[in-house]
């Protein structure tokens, strides 16, 4: 069975707060990790948010 080309994941904050955004990602576009600047309401500002695994 073929590999799906787009896949769910977790975009958690590297402020330490715990919050996270679930996203789609192209696989055949993007290899490496996603990093985006994203705001965290619990931090009140925009910060870095970077890929990990749903579990």
């Amino acid at each position: 069975m073929a590999k799906p080309t787009t896949i769910k994941i977790r975009l958690n904050s590297t402020a330490d707060t715990g919050y996270f955004y679930v996203t789609k990602k192209n696989t055949r576009n993007m290899t490496e990790k996603m990093v985006k600047k994203k705001y965290d309401p619990i931090a009140k500002k925009h910060v870095e948010f970077k890929e990990g695994k749903i579990k």
